[in-house]
């Protein structure tokens, strides 16, 4: 039986079945990009439910796996040299479990930098804007009265936007084939929603952006995917 000893987080968090892969997250744009991989690969997991509360992700059990205190991050028991193995940032666990699963990574080398290219911008820019953006269009940040950091992340926002519809005006994903990069960067065009940010950012504005984020929402796999943990 595959032992999970040695990772703290499995004592707050206990394996039902440690031979399968752990996932330790929470429906967030961020979180559900693992657990929407997952069901798209049919790798086996049992999911966690970790809150974004500080109780939870600051947690010495938490932060023994992902020192960032962030979620999502999973345990492989069966890493690449056959020994459990942690991994935490979404876009690192893609990549691991395309990887692993031999799935929506490409198959040439230039298809796989390609996809890796996407993936990088969702990483280091879609996400991050946006997420900046919900916190002074809808939370906390809204109330400061300064527009500038408001309309900072609003123009940047729309500036990516931009980006996403010119690269999908002649394909139906990011990279050509159904890949991670879509995993990555669907999620948080849902999210925009959410933070009652379209008509700021002029959605309707964006026609392929839109069919692409219906594509992707219709997928099976995506939808089971964003349900998983359950918030409840």
């Amino acid at each position: 039986m595959t032992d999970l000893s040695q990772f703290p987080i499995s004592r707050r968090w206990p394996a039902n079945d440690p031979s399968v892969l752990q996932l330790y997250s929470f429906p967030t744009p961020n979180g559900v990009k693992a657990s929407i991989m997952l069901e798209e690969v049919g790798l086996p997991y049992e999911a966690h439910k970790v809150t974004l509360s500080d109780v939870d992700v600051k947690s010495p059990e938490f932060l023994s796996l992902n020192p960032n205190n962030k979620i999502p991050a999973i345990i492989d028991p069966n890493g690449p040299d056959g020994a459990p193995i942690g991994i935490f940032e979404s876009g690192a666990i893609l990549l691991y479990l395309g990887e692993k699963s031999g799935q929506l990574i490409g198959t040439t080398a230039r298809e796989k930098t390609e996809i890796t290219q996407w993936l990088m911008f969702q990483m280091g820019g879609l996400g991050p804007m946006l997420g900046q953006l919900g916190f002074f269009y809808k939370f906390a940040g809204a109330e400061i009265e300064d527009p500038r950091p408001r309309d900072r992340y609003i123009g940047e926002a729309k500036r990516l936007l931009a980006v996403l519809e010119g690269q999908l005006a002649d394909r139906d994903w990011i990279a050509g084939e159904y890949s991670i990069a879509d995993i990555a960067i669907g999620p948080w065009l849902r999210g925009i929603d959410f933070y009652g940010a379209q008509d700021v950012l002029g959605w309707d504005n964006h026609p392929n952006v839109i069919a692409y984020l219906d594509r992707f929402l219709a997928r099976p796999a995506v939808q089971r995917g964003l349900t998983i943990p359950a918030r409840d």
